[in-house]
């Protein structure tokens, strides 16, 4: 009984316990390996929605930019393209107005004057001359007339200038100041004249410095052109107490 092979049962249950001990080891590395799996998954999962938002700021991009240059472009007016159709008109409109200055109502009329009158009076269509002093509580007021010797109508506005000069041309005394005054247009047909008030203290009176001038130089209103115009009414404040000349808008007429 006692002489059973013995060896042979001990080899059986070896192979057997090797074969229970390789199967826990079989489980870690299948489940290492789904987990390395499914991080890869994961990781590759993450990355896609990472990558999409990135082509949001090139397309965000050219829209400010577009939205900037549009409004660069209608600033500056643009090209006739873009530009507002109200806007392009602006400019006609400013420079139709701006032939006479003044409040809106002498705009409109210095258009209608200008569109009646064939525009401003040049002053190679004018003739300038001095009309007869009227004096009157110490001042000597003189007419500057200015006259269309033209074939055309056409209008004035505003104040001439003048100075006196000597025989030399030298201005004798200051500008002329600007009186008060509302400029209004003067339609001028062929001969007829405006005239423009030049007034100042009687030097005897006043006791200012004085000078007898060559020449009265006359320039008509928005020209540069002067005229000139021999002074024979004698002498004039030049410096010092009340030495002051002053000159009006123009008005119809060739006198007060």
């Amino acid at each position: 009984m006692s002489t059973f092979p013995q060896p042979a049962a001990d080899t059986d249950r070896t192979g057997t316990g090797s074969a229970h001990r390789a199967t826990p080891a079989a489980r870690r590395a299948a489940l290492l390996a789904g987990v390395a799996l499914l991080s890869l998954l994961t990781a590759c999962g993450n990355g896609t929605p990472q990558g999409s938002p990135k082509t949001l700021p090139g397309t965000a991009g050219p829209a400010s930019g577009g939205t900037s240059a549009s409004a660069s472009t209608n600033s500056t007016g643009g090209s006739s393209e873009t530009a507002d159709p109200s806007t392009s008109a602006a400019p006609s409109e400013k420079t139709g107005t701006g032939t006479g200055a003044g409040t809106g109502s002498g705009s409109a009329s210095a258009s209608a004057g200008s569109a009646a009158g064939g525009g401003r009076c040049h002053t190679s269509e004018l003739r300038a001359s001095v009309g007869r002093n009227d004096p009157g509580a110490g001042q000597e007021n003189f007419p500057i007339v200015l006259t269309n010797t033209s074939k055309r109508a056409c209008t004035v506005r505003g104040f001439p200038g003048a100075a006196f000069v000597d025989a030399s041309g030298k201005q004798l005394g200051p500008d002329p100041r600007r009186s008060p005054g509302t400029p209004t247009t003067v339609v001028l047909a062929p001969g007829h004249s405006a005239w423009s008030g030049l007034t100042f203290s009687n030097p005897e009176i006043s006791g200012a410095n004085t000078a007898t001038p060559a020449s009265l130089i006359v320039t008509p209103p928005d020209e540069r052109d002067p005229l000139t115009v021999s002074w024979t009414q004698g002498k004039v404040p030049v410096s010092g107490n009340a030495s002051s000349v002053s000159l009006t808008v123009v008005r119809p007429g060739s006198a007060p």
